[in-house]
């Protein structure tokens, strides 16, 4: 099986396909989307910014979200654990942090949505002979490094 990367232009093809391409632009020719996706029904969005190496896609989200529709994108800046309330209140509609908080909102019952998580591989587990792997937490308290105390009727 011949790999194509390997395979070497003769100077008659290279120069075939500059004239192609120099005539298409030149017919004012353009390469279009055969079918484009319609904007979205909400242009202004919201998003938590919080500080820290492990959330750098925020950095360049508003640039990704605006070339998909959403023509006003903001940023709330927040200190350290705020983000889970900001959310919870619907202040804004999207932050990415630590998934362990979110949990606990959701589990006492405010209206947040988990999409997806960003901290793979951050966390180390420490146990003991009884907890050897994750399985061997179900059913058992676990500390999460946040100092939450949530109720369903928390005023948010």
């Amino acid at each position: 099986m011949r790999n194509q990367h390997t395979q070497r232009w003769s100077r008659r093809a290279f120069l075939g396909g500059l004239t192609l391409a120099g005539t298409a632009g030149l017919l004012g020719l353009r390469p279009r989307p055969a079918v484009a996706e319609p904007p979205p029904e909400t242009t202004k969005l919201t998003l938590v910014q919080v500080t820290g190496l492990c959330v750098a896609p925020q950095y360049v989200a508003e640039e990704l979200l605006e070339g998909e529709g959403f023509t006003d994108v903001r940023y709330i800046k927040t200190e350290g654990g705020d983000e889970y309330r900001i959310l919870a209140s619907g202040e804004a509609q999207i932050s990415m942090a630590f998934v362990a908080p979110f949990i606990m909102y959701v589990d006492t019952g405010h209206p947040i949505v988990l999409l997806g998580g960003v901290h793979v591989g951050c966390f180390e587990l420490f146990g003991t002979e009884q907890v050897r792997t994750i399985r061997d937490l179900k059913g058992k308290t676990v500390a999460t490094g946040h100092n939450l105390r949530l109720t369903p009727n928390d005023g948010l």
